[in-house]
């Protein structure tokens, strides 16, 4: 019996083995599995560019003491009595972009006297599409002091155009 032992030992061995090389096979190929049908791909539409806002500027300066229908100056000067009551500023702009898309800003007209002492400030916010006049007025119901006046005139907060006048 002494003989069986060695005989159940190698066969235990040879089972084992053949176990062992059993696990190392490579498995056995599978076979790709169909891929489901294209669906139509729908271009992709491109973004809607930005229309930039229009550029604005100040075309022309105007002064008088009235205005005609078009808000233009009917008779401009660059001198005034004492005595006129009004005084008028013009501001000619230009909108040049898509008037579909109108841009807003601030025109500010400052007018001061001789070293810089205001005499008025005023501000507009507008909304800028193609060419446009606005008016500015100055009153006084008594006699302006004599000397020499400045008016500027701000685009959203910067200087774009100065006139100076008299009065006499």
């Amino acid at each position: 019996m002494n003989r069986t032992r060695p005989a159940l030992l190698v066969s235990a061995l040879l089972i084992g083995s053949l176990a062992l090389a059993a696990c190392n096979r490579d498995p056995e190929p599978v076979a790709p599995a169909t891929p489901p049908p294209a669906q139509p791909v729908e271009p992709a539409t491109p973004p809607e560019p930005e229309r930039p806002a229009p550029t604005v500027t100040v075309t022309a300066v105007q002064l008088g003491t009235d205005t005609a229908a078009d808000r233009t100056i009917a008779a401009p000067a660059t001198s005034f009595s004492a005595s006129d009551d009004t005084i008028v500023a013009a501001v000619s702009t230009s909108a040049i972009g898509d008037a579909a898309m109108p841009s807003s800003g601030t025109l500010t007209a400052r007018w001061t006297f001789e070293d810089g002492q205001l005499v008025d400030e005023r501000s507009e916010q507008l909304d800028f599409t193609g060419a446009d006049v606005t008016n500015f007025r100055i009153s006084n119901p008594e006699d302006w002091p004599q000397g020499r006046y400045t008016l500027e005139i701000s685009l959203d907060g910067e200087v774009v155009e100065t006139r100076e006048f008299t009065i006499e």
